[in-house]
């Protein structure tokens, strides 16, 4: 009873303020329509940024060290070739000035090898900043997608609304109430001239059910990912910086794993990302996917992913005695098959997969075709470009499935 006492609190305080509150807000309408007429549209010349000496060399840093896996000395060589070409310094300010600074503002460090050496490696905050750089790069010309947690269809406790409404139910919040609509019904309900609001009458607006998630990354780290002339390995290290920063920044409840394959695969922290390299290997899928779903078993979130970037065929298996197994001629049935199985096992974990084929070969895609069908879940057949969109937007559509 206390509920429908406060509903006509509610009710009657609004038709108090109405006839007072009416005038102010036509006056007020008014007045921002002769603002409106009078100021129009006003045009400027584009004006730059101004950008310090210091923050253009860095932007220039933070991509060569995510090239360069980390090296420094490396990405330097590359600047001062730059530099040479492209006359990115002057007088007033040099590449030493630079290097100076990155030590000042701890970006670098000196560090002493073994052998008495001293070396020069960057720090964390410099992995930091090349991470939140990547984060910028992907998804920073994203729209606007939801207020800081995932949406399912499933209606629920949520800050988006649905556009929809819904009859009131027990254990819904009051701020949920919409007074037009209850107001409405009560008048179509019961008449004019007896007003009368019953709990039938009120309808609350509906919101989207939050939703957490657990997600893996695998990253093929196989030998074919820099061959042909093709950096393809660095553009796949900058989607699983930008989606580490994304869902620790966005969506802090979730969780991410990242982990490579090659002839075998293992797991890597989010600050090692800078500094991964692909190596004489074969292509493993298995093991990464039986690695990927042992992660997630351990996982308590219902909803659970699978992000898979590679461009290369299955041609790697591990026998049960240790030995590899190895096929680089075509597919390979007796790995292609053992691919699929664990596509299938993994459909019965309710685990979907999201393959990222890079490859363009027609016989390549029919494989994955076949994998995806196995696992019911999903292919994108991508270049380079547009990569890291198209696993957000996916990363953004998992959580609009209905749960049941």
């Amino acid at each position: 009873m206390f509920i429908f006492i406060v509903i006509l609190l509610n009710i009657i305080i609004l038709f108090c303020n109405f006839e007072n509150n009416l005038e102010t807000v036509l006056k007020n309408i008014n007045m921002s329509r002769n603002n409106f007429i009078r100021k129009g549209f006003q045009f400027s010349t584009f004006m730059e940024e101004k950008k310090t000496p210091f923050d253009r060399l860095f932007e220039i840093f933070k991509e060569l060290i995510t090239h360069t896996s980390g090296d420094f000395e490396e990405a330097i060589e590359w600047m001062k070739s730059l530099d040479k070409e492209y006359k990115l310094t002057d007088e007033n300010y040099t590449l030493d000035d630079f290097i100076n600074e990155l030590k000042e503002r701890g970006y670098i460090k000196e560090e002493i090898k073994p052998d008495g050496k001293g070396k020069t490696t960057i720090t964390a905050k410099t992995e930091r900043a090349v991470r939140k750089n990547a984060l910028d790069q992907i998804f920073g010309k994203m729209k606007k997608n939801g207020l800081g947690n995932h949406k399912t269809k499933r209606s629920g406790v949520g800050d988006e609304q649905t556009g929809d409404f819904r009859n009131f139910e027990f254990g819904d919040s009051i701020d949920r109430l919409s007074i037009t609509e209850s107001l409405k019904n009560a008048q179509v309900n019961n008449g004019l001239n007896d007003f009368t609001l019953t709990e039938k009458d009120l309808v609350v607006e509906d919101t989207h059910h939050k939703s957490q998630m657990s997600t893996v990354l695998m990253i093929d780290i196989s030998h074919s990912m820099i061959l042909y002339g093709e950096d393809r390995i660095t553009p796949a290290k900058k989607v699983a910086m930008a989606l580490s920063e994304l869902i620790t920044t966005r969506y802090p409840k979730d969780t991410l794993d990242i982990l490579v394959f090659g002839n075998d695969a293992w797991t890597i922290k989010v600050k090692d990302l800078p500094y991964l390299q692909v190596g004489p290997y074969h292509t493993n899928t298995v093991a990464g996917l039986n690695l990927a779903m042992d992660i997630l078993r351990r996982k308590r979130n219902t909803n659970k992913h699978i992000f898979m970037i590679t461009d290369g065929k299955p041609s790697c298996l591990r026998l049960p005695d240790g030995r590899y197994y190895k096929n680089s001629n075509g597919l390979d049935p007796y790995i292609t098959e053992k691919c699929y199985n664990m596509a299938a096992y993994a459909r019965k974990l309710h685990i979907p997969i999201t393959t990222f084929m890079i490859a363009q070969d027609p016989y390549l895609q029919n494989f994955v075709d076949k994998f995806t069908e196995s696992n019911k879940g999903k292919a994108f057949y991508t270049g380079l470009k547009g990569l890291g969109e198209m696993i957000f937007h996916d990363y953004e559509n998992n959580r609009k499935k209905r749960m049941r």
